[in-house]
């Protein structure tokens, strides 16, 4: 409809399907703390559970004093999902109360992304993901997460496409390891896609990942100084596998720090990447959701509603 020179649009009198397809391009953080609160139409759309089959709670610019308040809106978005939800990405606030929560809410989740996750702990993770077989992408990065349990989650959700298991880099790491690339080469023979930022797997390691996973298009090997990509090897992965990320190259898409550190002398990240399950320790939900124990009702989240 044409419009005079001076003339705005009403947003409020869009057809909800196009205020929809508007604000899918949203996280769940922008919608609910803001956009629907611009008008009643708009308010009616962000409550569709339609709204909800993806939530998106990433939050990079966000500290560690607003885990709460994050954690809240998450419950609150699941809720409104009404058991529709089929992907999640959560950024820091990841505990095992809320994941939790999200498993047995959403038995049609199809892809998990948690990134920064530090509160719990590898058998924790195993324990909720087990109860998702219809997982199709899972990615780790910096959460703990142990050989056993990949391969507990490998054996479980057998409809693996994606995984990724990032952790910093060393360019001198302290020790080998190739126990997470044997349990993913046993136990995720579907994998088209994997990214391994960071490990610490060997040739040994690579060889039985290609093994296994015969339909790998996709190979993040990016700061995996132990990997040596020469030889028959080079070629397995340049015949085989359609993008192939090297040790040494950019990171500039990578969405995290990516510095490499020289060496690894710090047994603070031991559980980042070969943490043993007999160390592991469920952490209870009230250790870090101390005022979260009605969450349930969500009485406290009047102010999203």
């Amino acid at each position: 409809m044409a419009m005079n020179q001076g003339d705005y649009p009403d947003w409020a009198e869009l057809p909800p399907e196009l205020t929809s397809s508007i604000l899918h391009r949203l996280g769940g953080i922008e919608i609910l703390e803001n956009a629907q609160r611009v008008c009643t139409s708009w308010r009616r759309v962000c409550k569709d559970p339609s709204m909800w089959r993806k939530i998106d709670m990433s939050n990079p610019h966000r500290g560690d004093s607003c885990h709460h308040e994050l954690d809240k809106m998450c419950h609150h978005a699941v809720d409104r999902s009404q058991g529709a939800l089929v992907e999640i990405e959560i950024w820091r606030v990841a505990t095992y109360e809320l994941l939790s929560y999200i498993a047995d809410r959403s038995s049609n989740l199809r892809s998990l992304k948690l990134a920064l996750c530090y509160q719990i702990a590898s058998e924790g993770l195993r324990e909720i993901l087990v109860k998702l077989p219809l997982l199709e992408v899972l990615e780790t990065s910096y959460c703990a997460l142990s050989a056993e349990s990949v391969k507990v989650i490998g054996q479980s959700c057998p409809n693996l496409k994606s995984f990724g298991k990032n952790c910093e880099g060393y360019r001198r790491p302290r020790n080998e390891c190739d126990d997470l690339a044997l349990a993913i080469a046993e136990t995720m023979p579907g994998l088209t896609r994997l990214q391994l930022f960071g490990n610490r797997l060997t040739d040994v390691g690579l060889k039985a990942i290609l093994d296994g996973c015969p339909n790998l298009e996709y190979l993040d090997l990016r700061q995996c100084f132990n990997v040596n990509l020469v030889g028959d090897l080079e070629k397995r992965c340049s015949e085989r596998i359609r993008v192939v990320r090297r040790p040494d190259d950019s990171t500039h898409d990578y969405p995290f720090d990516a510095t490499v550190h020289d060496m690894d002398s710090s047994e603070d990240d031991d559980y980042l990447y070969d943490i043993s399950d007999e160390e592991d320790d469920i952490a209870p939900a009230d250790e870090f959701d101390d005022d979260l124990s009605g969450a349930s009702d969500h009485s406290d989240l009047d102010h999203f509603d």
